[in-house]
């Protein structure tokens, strides 16, 4: 049961992870910093889009509009940080 647990811990972990890369990629995009012609870029990005935006889609339809802050990166973060220690109490 233990090792259940590490792994589901691992995999919300990893996926904050990915979250964090997402908004920074998008920063980077918006500001002109990277440029998504570049195959590479448009890939990472891409990749991450795929995998964040179907969590991050119902919140963002939730949340207020904050004009150009979006803060539905940090919002799921949060519920992660709940749900893993929310994993870690029941599991102890």
């Amino acid at each position: 049961m233990q090792s259940l647990i590490i792994l589901i811990d691992m995999v919300l972990n990893l996926y904050m992870w990915l979250l964090i890369a997402s908004a920074i990629i998008s920063w980077l995009v918006a500001f002109n910093v990277i440029n998504t012609r570049n195959r590479f870029v448009y890939a990472v990005g891409d990749f991450l889009y795929r995998i964040t935006e179907p969590a991050l889609r119902p919140i963002r339809r939730v949340l207020p509009n904050f004009g150009g802050i979006d803060l539905s990166p940090v919002v799921l973060i949060l519920l992660l940080i709940f749900l893993r220690n929310l994993l870690w109490e029941y599991a102890a």
